[in-house]
C-alpha cells in the first residue's frame, strides 16, 4: 500500500480505455453466491464512503465461464445490491475517491483492487463461499501452511516456466526464416508425452492456487 497523500497518478492510456468499456448497469439485484458456483464466480467486496461520509458496500461480480448471452466474461460492479456499471475485462469503475480496478488471466482474478485518488490501493474482500473467500480462511486458519502452500505453488509455476520456454524456443527456432538466418535451437530437456501432460496439471493446479490469492501473473500465463 502506498504512503498517504502521494499525488495522484497520471491516467495511462490503458485507464482511459478501461474506463471507456464500462456502461451503466439497471439496477438489477446481485444474485446470491450458490455453494456450486464455487469454480466459476468470483465476488469480492469494499466499503467505500460517498462524498457525504456514508460507508456504501460496493461489490465486484466476475463470472469465468462467460455470460450466457454471448459468452464474453465481464466484471460487473454494484452498489449497495444494485447493478451500477458492467465492463470487459480488464474492467476500470469509477467509485468516489478512487476506482475499482479488475483483471484477469488464465487461471482467474489477477487483482481486484481499489485504487484511491491519493494512490492508496486495498484489495476488495472476498465472498467467505467463494474459492478466494475460502483461501483467505484458510490463510488465517493456518498462516504458516499457507505461506508453505504459497512458496510450493511458486516454485511450481517457476519451474514450469523453466520447462516451457526452452521447448517454445525450440519450436520457434525450427521456422525456415528462422532456422535460416539464426539456426535451429536443441532444448536440454525433452519429456515423453504423459510426463508434459502430467506437468501441465501440476503447473495449472499452482496457478489456480496463486489465482486465488490474486498473485498470478505473467508467469502464470507462460507456464500454463
Amino acid at each position: 500500500v502506498n504512503a498517504p497523500g502521494r499525488s495522484r497518478r497520471p491516467r495511462s492510456l490503458r485507464d482511459r480505455w478501461a474506463e471507456r468499456r464500462a456502461r451503466r448497469g439497471d439496477g438489477r439485484p446481485l444474485p446470491p453466491f450458490r455453494w456450486w458456483q464455487v469454480l466459476t464466480r468470483s465476488q469480492l467486496s469494499l466499503r467505500i464512503p460517498d462524498a457525504d461520509g456514508t460507508a456504501r458496500t460496493y461489490t465486484v461480480d466476475v463470472r469465468h465461464l462467460g455470460d450466457t448471452e454471448d459468452g464474453e466474461v465481464r466484471a460487473r460492479l454494484f452498489r449497495e445490491g444494485a447493478l451500477s456499471s458492467v465492463s470487459r475485462l480488464p474492467a476500470r469503475f469509477a467509485v468516489p475517491g478512487g476506482h475499482v480496478e479488475v483483471a484477469t488471466g488464465t487461471f482467474g482474478l489477477k487483482r481486484c483492487d481499489f485504487a484511491s485518488d491519493t494512490g492508496e490501493r486495498r484489495q476488495l474482500s472476498p465472498h467467505p463461499r467463494s474459492a478466494e473467500g475460502r483461501r483467505a480462511a484458510f490463510d488465517r486458519a493456518h498462516p504458516r501452511a499457507s505461506r508453505a502452500l504459497g512458496i510450493l505453488s511458486l516454485l511450481v509455476v517457476v519451474a514450469g516456466v523453466c520447462l516451457t520456454v526452452p521447448q517454445l524456443i525450440e519450436t520457434l527456432s525450427r521456422i525456415p526464416p528462422i532456422a535460416d538466418t539464426l539456426g535451429t535451437f536443441t532444448a536440454p530437456l525433452h519429456l515423453t508425452p504423459a510426463a508434459n501432460a502430467g506437468v501441465t496439471v501440476v503447473v495449472a493446479l499452482a496457478s489456480v492456487e496463486r489465482a486465488l490469492r490474486l498473485r498470478s501473473s505473467w508467469l502464470d500465463d507462460l507456464a500454463g
